[in-house]
């Protein structure tokens, strides 16, 4: 299972870097997890609860990062076990890259399953694992808020920033289609228009 995505955060790349190093704000946004601890230098324990489909299961494991180039990158390896139910390990990039406004957070998921979990179908497994991603970085998002609250005005600006542009550019996009449509709509507008008129003329004369 591949799975990739980004998101534009409404803070620094440095308090964006923080938080993805908080093991307690992580715990918070990760839909069920119980339970995520370090265990070392780079090395983090978790329990989290999920469903896919009719299976459910408590999975245990554990994530190592390497790589690391703060506050701008880092690898991330996991591996975990839900019992009867499966397996699952892979690794992700994650990447911060300053941009106006905030940080853009982009990052690639490459993970493999195993057991009952892979008898579901990958369909079911990678829409499972997409709602599960909108999931973490809404929950991620309302956590830097939290910790910043300087961030909700930044993203109030840039929000109302996006509608004016989008208003803008359909607005441009209006007037350059009426001005590429053909010249021969508009004269044969002008030709009718005259030619009812001679005939009102005309009906006006007799």
């Amino acid at each position: 299972m591949q799975l990739n995505g980004q998101r534009l955060l409404p803070v620094t790349q440095q308090q964006a870097w923080d938080a993805l190093n908080n093991p307690q704000v992580l715990k918070a946004c990760i839909p069920g997890c119980e339970k995520l601890e370090s265990t070392g230098e780079n090395a983090f324990a978790a329990v989290t609860a999920i469903k896919i489909g009719p299976v459910s299961a408590r999975f245990t494991g554990k994530l190592a990062l390497s790589d690391i180039v703060a506050p701008h990158s880092y690898h991330l390896a996991f591996e975990g076990q839900g019992g009867g139910a499966g397996f699952g390990k892979g690794a992700s990039q994650v990447t911060l890259t300053p941009q106006p406004g905030g940080t853009l957070l982009a990052y690639t998921v490459d993970a493999q399953v195993g057991g009952k979990i892979a008898q579901l179908g990958q369909r079911l497994i990678d829409g499972v694992a997409k709602t599960m991603a909108d999931d973490f970085f809404k929950r991620f998002e309302a956590q830097l808020l939290a910790l910043h609250p300087e961030a909700v005005e930044s993203k109030t600006i840039a929000e109302n920033a996006i509608k004016t542009m989008t208003t803008g550019q359909n607005f441009i996009k209006n007037a350059l289609r009426d001005l590429t449509s053909p010249p021969w709509t508009y004269l044969a507008g002008a030709g009718v228009g005259a030619v009812l008129m001679v005939g009102v003329l005309w009906l006006a004369s007799r």
